[in-house]
């Protein structure tokens, strides 16, 4: 049996390695590979459209910033979350959410120690736009539609302003459509 030398078996090690590093590294939203739907059984199902189509990617003044992380899979799962505890028992509601535009904007032009600092302005409210289904627990539809969610005056909210949370305007979004679709949920 002949042996490999031993600087092709560090190599293959090596190689192997980096490969693997590459696949624990943070993906970007418009990543191929990413998932495009919530994985597990639950009352809320949520998925969402090519992110790479998303206003938040397509328009945005650093491309590259704004596809980092997982936020949209993030925002999938506060909503999931969030609309699990409104639904009545028995109903089940579906999302698509097909464009998100996050609160604030690159702008480059302030230099290149600004290029990658997220600038909130009125200027760059948080929008959402989604269809849903919402049915009982004998699958009849009690509610369906397109919703395009925007706060313009998103900076004007005091307690989000000590808020960590970078999706915490796009949250908040999220809440308010909830409150006021699933109001009453529970007696329908």
């Amino acid at each position: 049996m002949k042996r490999s030398p031993p600087l092709l078996t560090g190599t293959l090690a090596c190689l192997l390695a980096i490969g693997a590093a590459q696949a624990a590294a943070p993906r970007t939203v418009t990543d191929p590979q990413a998932p495009r739907a919530l994985a597990g059984d639950s009352a809320v199902q949520v998925q969402w459209t090519d992110p790479a189509q998303f206003s938040e990617i397509r328009q945005s003044s650093n491309r590259f910033e704004a596809e980092r992380g997982n936020w949209v899979e993030q925002l999938a799962q506060y909503l999931r979350s969030a609309a699990g505890k409104r639904l009545a028992p028995g109903q089940s509601l579906e999302v698509t959410i097909t464009d998100i535009e996050r609160a604030g904007d690159y702008e480059p032009w302030h230099g290149p120690r600004a290029n990658d600092i997220r600038i909130l302005r009125d200027l760059y409210p948080p929008r959402i736009s989604l269809t849903f289904s919402l049915r009982d627990a004998q699958g009849q539809v009690l509610a369906e539609g397109e919703r395009k969610l925007s706060d313009s005056g998103y900076l004007h909210n005091l307690g989000l302003q000590r808020s960590s949370d970078p999706l915490r305007y796009e949250k908040k979004l999220l809440d308010d459509w909830l409150q006021r679709e699933l109001r009453g949920a529970a007696g329908r």
